[in-house]
């Protein structure tokens, strides 16, 4: 008899904590297992809210967490420091330090404080040795300056979580060892510079995620996207990159376990 379980793969990055979700957190986690999402990383944008993200992944095996100030909330939001992210880490299902990152596309303004916040997360994420979560939007030159300059005074670990920025801060990343991570964007028509990026990247440095309930993949687009999702965007990734959806499956599953290594345990 021929076995139809899907092939596992991890969710590494959404935001089961937002109100699109309420009241359906044990159905979504069945959809998405029924899918072959065995694991994913729901991520804290505002530190305030950190317990209640914390609490969706003490009642669920297949979750993990991470937290941190996003870039487009620094303005709104008191300045996390090193001291509390390293503390908030000690949970044993905190996996990562972020997201933060720098946004310049809505928040320019807050760009000195984003920055400044961005300092304050790498030193969590040095001192943890957990992986930091980088989002980045229009801001490619700071970014890959920062992450460079940051890294040389001494090592972490990222990923550069929903990639759909230029080339050229991809490669600085990957330059760092960093990893670039494939969301619904990768799906889109439109997106053909980015499906370019990846493929030109090492397959042992690529991640999947969602970022639901943002920017669901086709034949999803323009709807809310949720962890069953990342399959179609895999399914696009296995393209890319010239394999079959197993084998994509298995190696950006083996990806994530290295990287996310407390999530591996």
């Amino acid at each position: 008899m021929q076995d139809t379980t899907p092939p596992q793969i991890v969710d590494s990055h959404c935001h089961l904590d937002f109100p699109d979700f309420d009241g359906e957190h044990d159905d979504l986690i069945s959809r998405a297992q029924a899918a072959g999402v065995s694991r994913m990383v729901t991520i804290c944008t505002r530190l305030r809210q950190e317990p209640q993200v914390r609490a969706l992944a003490d009642a669920h095996d297949c979750v993990f967490y991470a937290a941190g100030t996003h870039p487009m909330s620094v303005a709104d939001e008191p300045m996390a420091t090193v001291e509390e992210l390293v503390a908030l880490a000690q949970h044993p299902k905190f996996v990562g330090i972020g997201e933060t990152g720098l946004d310049y596309h809505y928040t320019a303004e807050s760009a000195v404080a984003q920055q400044e916040s961005l300092l304050i997360h790498i030193e969590a994420a040095r001192q943890t040795r957990l992986p930091l979560i980088i989002h980045a939007r229009d801001a490619d030159d700071d970014m890959a300056r920062i992450l460079t300059r940051e890294h040389k005074a001494g090592a972490f670990s990222c990923v550069m979580h929903c990639f759909s920025s230029g080339a050229e801060l991809g490669r600085a990343a990957l330059d760092l060892g960093f990893y670039l991570s494939m969301s619904g964007i990768a799906t889109f028509p439109r997106s053909q510079d980015v499906r370019d990026i990846f493929a030109a990247a090492p397959l042992d440095r690529i991640l999947v995620e969602t970022d639901s309930p943002y920017l669901a993949p086709k034949p999803h687009r323009g709807r809310r996207n949720e962890p069953a999702y990342v399959a179609k965007t895999a399914e696009v990734g296995a393209q890319v990159f010239g394999i079959d959806y197993a084998e994509f499956a298995a190696q950006t599953t083996a990806n994530f376990d290295r990287l996310f290594w407390k999530a591996a345990q």
